[in-house]
C-alpha cells in the first residue's frame, strides 16, 4: 500500500517510459527489414530484431508492474473501508490510474469526515439519552430489549443493564401495571404504587423500521410532580368553581327571599308562589351540585357481593346502548354492584360524548390471571398526551358543561376494590380506559 508520503513518477519520465517503449517497438520492426535489404549478416539481423524488443518487454514490464502496485494498493484501502477504517490514502502516482487514484483520495476523505461528524453526533445523542429523566427502552421484533438508558434501568430492574432480556421477562413479575399498559396498545397513562407512594406514569409507544426489520420506542415518564402541581392548580379552580355555582344560587336566593319579603309587607301575596318555585328551583340546583361533588369526597367503602358479568352488563344496556360480544357472560365476580355500574356508566357516556359513532361503542371483557380486564373502546378523536395526563384528576373537564368527575370516580372506584383504571389512545383511532378489578 503506497502512503501520502512516497514519491511521484514525475511527467516526464512517464512520457520517456512510453517513448521509449514505442521507440523500441518500431526499432525492433525497421531495422531487421534495412538491414536485411543491405545484406547484412544474419546475426546483426536477429540482434538488430531481438534486442529492440527485449528493451521493449523490460519497460513494458515496469510499467505493469508500476499499475498492479496501485491496484493492489486501491484494493487494500477499499477493504479498510470495508472493516470501517478510513484513515489511509494513496500517493498520486502520474500513470493511466492517476483519476482513479484522485477520486478514491477524495472519496476517503469524505468518508474520514462524516465518520468524525457522526461519531460526534452519537456521542451527543447517547448523552442526551443517557441523561434524560424519560425512561427510554428501544425493543426489537422478538421482544428483546436493544437500548434501555440509565432511567429505564432504575424504574425497571433496579440500575441493571437489560439489553439483550426480553420485556416480557423484566416485566413478569415486579411490573404489572407496565404490563396492561402494554396490553392495551397505543399511548397510556397508568399508576403504581399504593396511597404517598403512588406515581403515575405516562406511556408513550412508537413504531419504525431499523435496517428493515420493526422495532418499537417505549417512552416512559413520570407525571407525579407535575400532576401534584396540577392537583394544586385543579383545587383552586374547584375553589372557583363552587364560589361561581354558589353565588349564582345563592344571590338570586336572597334577591327573592327580600323581593317576598316586601310583597308581604305590600299584601300582594299573589306574586309569591312565582318567587317560592324560583327559590326552590335554585335551592335543587345548589343541593344537586353539592351532592355531585359530596359523592366523589365521600365514596363509602365497597360492599361487595358475588354476581354475574351478564346482569350488570344488561342492567347497564338498559341505561346506555353499547356492543358486547357476552364473553364471559355467566362468570361471576366479587364487587359493589352499584359502585361498579355507576363507574361503567360515567366510562359509557364519555365513550358516547367523544365524537365518534355510537355504534362503535363497545365493552370488551377479558379474563386475566388474577383479575378482571373491562376495556370500554370508542371510535371518536382521542385525547392528546397533555390531556392524557391529566384526565383522570379530579374536576378536570374539556367539556364546556362538564363537572370533571366522571373519570375520576370510575378510577377511585376501581381502586377502591384493589384495582386500577387507565386510558390509552386505540391505533386506529380513538380512546380505551381500561378497568382492572381483582376477581
Amino acid at each position: 500500500m503506497a502512503s501520502s508520503g512516497s514519491s511521484a513518477i514525475t511527467v516526464n519520465r512517464q512520457f520517456l517510459m512510453i517513448g521509449t517503449l514505442c521507440l523500441c517497438a518500431v526499432v525492433g520492426l525497421v531495422a531487421p527489414v534495412v538491414l536485411y535489404f543491405e545484406k547484412a549478416e544474419t546475426l546483426n539481423v536477429l540482434l538488430a530484431a531481438i534486442v529492440p524488443w527485449f528493451i521493449a518487454s523490460i519497460v513494458a514490464y515496469q510499467l505493469y508492474k508500476r499499475e498492479a502496485k496501485i491496484r493492489r494498493a486501491l484494493t487494500s484501502v477499499i477493504a479498510s473501508y470495508r472493516d470501517g477504517e478510513f484513515n489511509f490514502s494513496l500517493a498520486e502516482t502520474d500513470t493511466s490510474l492517476t483519476p482513479l487514484v484522485k477520486a478514491h483520495n477524495h472519496l476517503g476523505d469524505t468518508l474520514r469526515e462524516e465518520r468524525i461528524a457522526l461519531a460526534q453526533r452519537e456521542l451527543m445523542l447517547d448523552t442526551v439519552v443517557q441523561n434524560t429523566p424519560v425512561a427510554i427502552l428501544l425493543i426489537d421484533s422478538h421482544d428483546h430489549i436493544v437500548l434501555a438508558n440509565v432511567a429505564a434501568r432504575q424504574m425497571l430492574h433496579e440500575g441493571q443493564r437489560m439489553e439483550g432480556m426480553q420485556l416480557d421477562h423484566v416485566l413478569a413479575e415486579t411490573h404489572s401495571a407496565l404490563r396492561d399498559a402494554m396490553d392495551a396498545g397505543g399511548d397510556a397513562v397508568f399508576s403504581v404504587g399504593e396511597a404517598d407512594d403512588e406515581d403515575v406514569i405516562q406511556l408513550t409507544r412508537r413504531r419504525f423500521r431499523i435496517n428493515g426489520t420493526p422495532h418499537e420506542l417505549l417512552l416512559l415518564r413520570q407525571l407525579t410532580t407535575e400532576l401534584r402541581r396540577q392537583e394544586v392548580r385543579t383545587w383552586k379552580n374547584l375553589i372557583r368553581i363552587i364560589s361561581h355555582e354558589l353565588n349564582n344560587s345563592l344571590a338570586p336566593i336572597a334577591s327573592l327571599a327580600h323581593s317576598s319579603r316586601i310583597l308581604l309587607e305590600r299584601q300582594q301575596p299573589e306574586k309569591l308562589p312565582q318567587a317560592l318555585e324560583t327559590i326552590e328551583d335554585r335551592a335543587r340546583h345548589l343541593e344537586e351540585f353539592i351532592r355531585g361533588y359530596a359523592r366523589f369526597a365521600k365514596l363509602p367503602e365497597p360492599r361487595r357481593q358475588g354476581v354475574e358479568w351478564q346482569g350488570i352488563f344488561d342492567r347497564l344496556q338498559s341505561q346506555i346502548p353499547f356492543a358486547w360480544d357476552r364473553a364471559h357472560a355467566l362468570a361471576m365476580v366479587s364487587v359493589d354492584v352499584s359502585q361498579v355500574e355507576q363507574a361503567l356508566l360515567n366510562l359509557l357516556k364519555n365513550a358516547h360524548e367523544a365524537g365518534g359513532d355510537s355504534n362503535d361503542v363497545a365493552i370488551e371483557l377479558r379474563r386475566l390471571p388474577d383479575a378482571w380486564r373491562i376495556d370500554v373502546l370508542d371510535r371518536g378523536q382521542g385525547m392528546s398526551d397533555s390531556v392524557l395526563s391529566q384526565a383522570l384528576l379530579p374536576f378536570y373537564s374539556t367539556k364546556r358543561s362538564g363537572t370533571g368527575l366522571g373519570l375520576a370516580l370510575s378510577r377511585e372506584i376501581a381502586e377502591a376494590h384493589g384495582g386500577r383504571l387507565s386510558l390509552a389512545n386505540r391505533e386506529d383511532g380513538g380512546l380505551c380506559v381500561s378497568m382492572i378489578l381483582p376477581g
